[in-house]
């Protein structure tokens, strides 16, 4: 079981390097063009991620993927999204949330996000609780049609809420599609 944990792992890595290289090459035309400023409007984000589950301590590693809707409208500073999160041990993570998308010019976006949701183990690491919560720092570049193309490192844990609190770390590679 070890062996199949660590080739998934290894077919993961290779994935994920060929999807950023692929979509790199793909964005390279749409690349060297101004988009639209920050302030002209965000459009709502589909999100698609894959990544590395418990990447730092590597004792129930997984592949991690996530489907998230971050919606375009501020409340206040802030943009809820929702999302849904599955690893390949079986692991069911439904959360929601709040986040922030602070610019750096018109290309480079640091998104720093939190959320609480329900956490179902499956197979794969227990971490103490149903209600889990996630705190997120995720780097992005910024295309012209609005589409990103990024990294996050999160953090999951029952922030203390249940007499055992692991928690995890997961590495992941962002799509996010303009809505």
């Amino acid at each position: 079981m070890k062996l199949l944990k660590t080739a998934l792992v290894y077919v993961l890595h290779s994935v994920l390097i060929c999807v950023a290289a692929l979509a790199a090459l793909a964005a390279q035309n749409r690349a060297f063009a101004q988009p639209s400023p920050p302030d002209s409007g965000e459009p709502a984000l589909v999100s698609l991620g894959a990544g590395y589950y418990d990447f730092n301590r590597r004792k129930d590693t997984a592949a991690d993927f996530r489907l998230e809707y971050r919606h375009g409208e501020k409340l206040w500073l802030f943009k809820p999204w929702a999302g849904l999160e599955l690893t390949a041990d079986g692991a069911v993570y439904g959360l929601a949330g709040l986040l922030v998308d602070v610019y750096f010019g018109h290309r480079l976006v640091v998104t720093p996000s939190f959320g609480a949701g329900l956490y179902h183990n499956g197979n794969g690491r227990d971490l103490g609780n149903a209600v889990e919560f996630r705190s997120q720092v995720e780097l992005a570049w910024r295309f012209n049609d609005q589409s990103r193309l990024g990294i996050a490192i999160s953090h999951i844990s029952n922030a203390g809420i249940a007499n055992r609190n692991p928690g995890a770390e997961v590495l992941n590679v962002y799509y996010s599609i303009s809505f």
